[in-house]
């Protein structure tokens, strides 16, 4: 296997310097690392292999995959899943340098500002207290309150969002980020559910990300109290980036489009379109969390650096 990705840090990126800090700071965990280097294992073989407590091989692996050194993924087994560990990390890269003055803007939307949709069932949306209209009825996304959403899921299909783009009429952009928290969807939680989530840039496709299922299990960190817990519960925060050297998802390179390519200021917005395509292998539809849901008190979050 030919290992693609590269985790820059700087020092202005202290929450992400601090995690990576961490996960490399055990020497067991190091040791963790240099297992994988031979190939992929359970967590059961991790804590065979290194003489440790299961519960203990689970919790190192659970930081060294917070701080993206190591990938996991959730097979089906005799009883249950298991969780298969792999090392997906080329290299490190540690830029002790620091540039306060870097120029850049913060846009929020909210999940329920889409102007565009199509969606097919599972489908619905809800705010912190209910429903908004009926589950599983495409028609409720057309419903004016779902501008107060906090969690939306649809099984195939679609939301498109336009973000504004005065800001590029003065100034020359270099990179531009797109957050958000995602899984995939399926009628309760499936960890074993995989789904192909794609995203568009102004009609251009910005690559594909394959979540592994629909998270649940355990509560999301933000979710109200009325929320059952069979449903949907956490996803993960996916950043889409696009730059001069190409586009990614994380840093993994996804395709050798630079920014200029996606023509951001060609029209008065910025289309930001998140979907499952219809040719997709795996489709597995979508789970998007706002603020107010999740682990992550975060809608969708662009980053413009100029």
């Amino acid at each position: 296997m030919i290992l693609s990705k590269i985790i820059r840090l700087d020092l202005d990126d202290t929450e992400k310097m601090a995690l990576t800090a961490k996960a490399l700071s055990a020497e067991i965990r190091l040791e963790i690392l240099k297992l994988l280097c031979r190939g992929n294992y359970n967590i059961n073989e991790i804590a065979e292999q290194l003489n440790l407590p299961q519960s203990s091989a689970a919790t190192h692996v659970k930081l060294l995959e917070e701080a993206g050194l190591i990938a996991t993924e959730l097979v089906p087994a005799v009883r249950g899943s298991m969780k298969i560990c792999k090392r997906e990390l080329r290299s490190l890269e540690l830029n002790m340098e620091t540039n306060r003055e870097e120029d850049s803007e913060v846009i929020n939307m909210p999940i329920g500002n889409f102007v565009d949709y199509y969606v097919e069932p599972t489908c619905g949306i809800v705010n912190e207290k209910n429903h908004i209209d009926e589950e599983d009825e495409p028609r409720c996304f057309y419903n004016p309150g779902r501008t107060g959403a906090k969690l939306l899921w649809f099984g195939k299909g679609y939301v498109e969002y336009r973000f504004p783009n005065y800001l590029l009429t003065s100034r020359q952009i270099k990179r531009m980020e797109i957050s958000m928290e995602l899984c995939s969807e399926d009628h309760e939680f499936n960890l074993n559910y995989p789904s192909d989530i794609t995203l568009w840039i102004n009609g251009i496709e910005a690559g594909t990300w394959t979540c592994p299922g629909d998270f649940g299990g355990r509560r999301g960190k933000y979710n109200p109290a009325w929320w059952p817990d069979k449903n949907s519960q956490f996803g993960v925060l996916k950043t889409w980036k696009l730059s001069e050297e190409g586009t990614f998802i994380d840093d993994m390179p996804v395709n050798n489009r630079t920014i200029d390519t996606y023509e951001l200021a060609a029209n008065a917005y910025i289309s930001v379109r998140l979907g499952i395509k219809e040719d997709a292998v795996h489709v597995g539809g979508v789970n998007l969390f706002g603020n107010g849901f999740g682990d992550y008190q975060q809608d969708i979050r662009m980053k413009l650096v100029f």
